[in-house]
């Protein structure tokens, strides 16, 4: 069986495709096997590629947390998909005992990601827990589906769930073509908010742009964002924060958001070492939140607004999965505005 996978911790070498990927027949109770049409890269996979402080991985590993496809077999006691539909993933694998025991996701933080701390989906079959899986219509391409999955169910749960953004708010999104910032964009735009979007370029400024963005702020241009939203505002600032840079940026995130506003946390793209002069936490009233993923009832109600063509998944560009390599290269740049995706199909 094919599959994309890392054969180690390292830089873009460690990435090939290989053919001998053993082939489940035997599918367990409670699970399906997935023919895979297509597959997602996440900022997710180049950490996992690079490797971490008690990431252990079981080599060779196969990518991707999300995923789209069609049911090619279910374990027994499965009702809820069946042979031969087409289903997106949930990249979310949520810890079976902890649920049984507190009966609420909302309670389960001991949470699993597909491609990170289990096998992922970059493969010509995926087996996966059938409670992950979502009917899909016949008008959404798999490479849409794939592409949302694990994005818009961070930035909803993010925006919608933690951080309470209300309809007619201003937010201010650091970073514009990464796939929780587009999708966010999205949301926000969606719910009547006013958007702000700190770009790196004056390229992806006029995509954010394009996708509803109200007012852009190209860095490369103007490095003192926060002070620009400061004056954009009439000295009041933002009521919203979405920061996944981390380190580099929160300290600007403080002096951006308004007396009384919310930092949303989804990421850490510039480490998580961050130094952060606590008077404006304690002095503007500032609350700082943190989100990571989203529950099965996130996901659905967001793919069902994408489904419904509500919202619109952003695709830089679908590789063939035996140009994996080449994928993580094109993530790795920078340069991309929007999901990386493999084709299977």
């Amino acid at each position: 069986m094919r599959a994309a996978i890392i054969t180690a911790h390292g830089g873009a070498d460690v990435v090939d495709v290989i053919d001998s990927l053993p082939h489940v027949d035997d599918v367990p109770a409670g699970y399906a096997r997935v023919k895979i049409g297509a597959a997602a890269l996440n900022r997710l996979d180049l950490w996992v590629r690079t490797g971490w402080d008690g990431l252990k991985l079981h080599f060779p590993h196969v990518v991707c947390a999300d995923g789209a496809g069609v049911v090619d077999a279910v374990g027994a006691g499965v009702t809820n998909v069946a042979v031969g539909e087409r289903v997106s993933i949930n990249p979310t694998v949520f810890n079976r005992d902890c649920l049984d025991l507190m009966g609420s996701e909302d309670d389960c933080l001991d949470i699993s990601i597909l491609g990170e701390h289990l096998p992922g989906v970059a493969s010509e079959y995926a087996i996966v827990q059938a409670r992950q899986l979502l009917k899909m219509p016949d008008h959404i391409a798999f490479a849409d589906a794939a592409a949302a999955g694990l994005v818009y169910l961070t930035a909803w749960h993010m925006l919608i769930g933690r951080a309470a953004l209300g309809a007619g708010e201003s937010v201010l999104i650091i970073g514009a073509g990464g796939g929780v910032n587009t999708a966010s964009i999205q949301i926000a735009k969606r719910l009547g908010c006013k958007v702000y979007v700190v770009g790196s370029t004056p390229d992806k400024c006029a995509q954010a742009e394009a996708l509803g963005a109200d007012v852009t702020i190209d860095r490369s241009v103007d490095a003192n964002w926060s002070k620009a939203v400061y004056a954009l505002t009439n000295k009041r600032g933002v009521d919203v924060v979405v920061d996944n840079v981390g380190k580099d940026t929160l300290p600007s995130s403080l002096r951006a958001v308004r007396r009384g506003g919310r930092i949303a946390i989804v990421g850490n793209t510039s480490g998580y070492a961050a130094q952060i002069d606590t008077r404006f936490i304690f002095g503007k009233h500032i609350s700082i939140v943190g989100s990571s993923m989203g529950t099965t009832a996130d996901y659905q109600r967001v793919m069902g607004l994408i489904f419904a063509g509500e919202l619109k998944p952003v695709i830089d560009q679908v590789f063939p999965l035996a140009d994996a390599r080449a994928a993580f290269v094109r993530l790795e740049s920078g340069d991309a505005f929007g999901k990386v995706v493999l084709s299977l199909a």
